[in-house]
């Protein structure tokens, strides 16, 4: 009998091994196919690099271009994180603020909305003007973008808490800290590891639109400047590999925001330890 679930343990260990290893396998696979297909079609129909270049072509640009490109992804990457803590900072102790006075919601809760529903296309040639630094019209600009899902998902995170939990709390005499710290921050924390991993991709797209709408030009800017430059000359390999440095940041913060919420949420949240399983 213990022979037996030792051996049906040594096949379910090699069957969980074989999964982690297909999840990895899988998608570079994938994405390593679709280059080759890509890279083959160019070829055998002769597509001119002007219109659209082959991965051997993007990559020699990389190459070729990499000092600039690096330091404009630098600029991105800079922009990004500045704005995504801004909107941590501002969301989650705003959304306290809602969880705790309904007043306060309601008094101030609309404003948010109004910078979420209003492009930030529209409204970014007017902080342009009224901000007299580029970067720092270009930081408002994403942080707006990042902003409201944080604050969304604190609110109502803190305000998740189970009634009869709280009753619990109260009966027992404890702290509003008490209250805080054992009830209300693990309920909302789910809501806020997921408000982050959307957070981290809105600020990427709002530094990029922002520069866009800027047109800033010169050493010290980011990739969407890049892309317009090239644009500008005609440069679809340069253009290429800049959209590709936007992807591969983009990815990472996903990555980052999904290893975080692993970390914080594995060893006890049903959503992290179903997906672990």
């Amino acid at each position: 009998m213990a022979k037996t679930i030792r051996n049906e343990m040594g096949k379910l260990d090699n069957e969980e091994f074989w999964t982690n290893i297909l999840k990895w396998i899988m998608p570079i696979f994938a994405i390593s196919f679709a280059i080759l297909i890509w890279e083959f079609l160019v070829r055998y129909y002769e597509v001119p690099h002007y219109l659209i270049p082959a991965p051997s072509k993007i990559s020699a640009t990389l190459w070729a271009d990499g000092p600039s490109l690096f330091r404009a992804m630098l600029f991105t990457i800079k922009l990004t994180f500045l704005s995504l803590i801004l909107a941590i900072v501002g969301g989650v102790f705003l959304g306290m603020l809602f969880a705790l006075s309904r007043t306060i919601e309601m008094s101030l809760f609309p404003f948010a909305v109004v910078l979420q529903v209003t492009p930030i296309i529209a409204i970014a040639p007017l902080i342009l003007i009224y901000v007299n630094s580029t970067f720092a019209a270009l930081l408002i600009c994403a942080w707006i973008v990042a902003f409201f899902p944080i604050l969304s998902n604190t609110a109502i995170g803190l305000r998740s808490a189970d009634h009869n939990l709280r009753d619990l709390f109260s009966l027992y005499g404890a702290t509003p800290w008490q209250k805080f710290r054992y009830l209300l921050f693990p309920t909302a924390l789910p809501y806020f590891m997921a408000a982050l991993k959307i957070a981290g991709g809105l600020s990427l797209i709002g530094a990029v639109v922002a520069e866009f709408v800027a047109g800033a030009a010169g050493q010290n800017t980011g990739l969407a400047s890049r892309i317009l430059e090239s644009s500008f000359r005609f440069e679809i390999p340069r253009m290429f590999a800049a959209l590709f440095l936007v992807s591969i940041l983009g990815i990472s913060i996903f990555l980052i925001t999904s290893l975080l919420s692993h970390l914080v949420l594995g060893h006890w949240h049903e959503s992290e330890i179903k997906r672990g399983k």
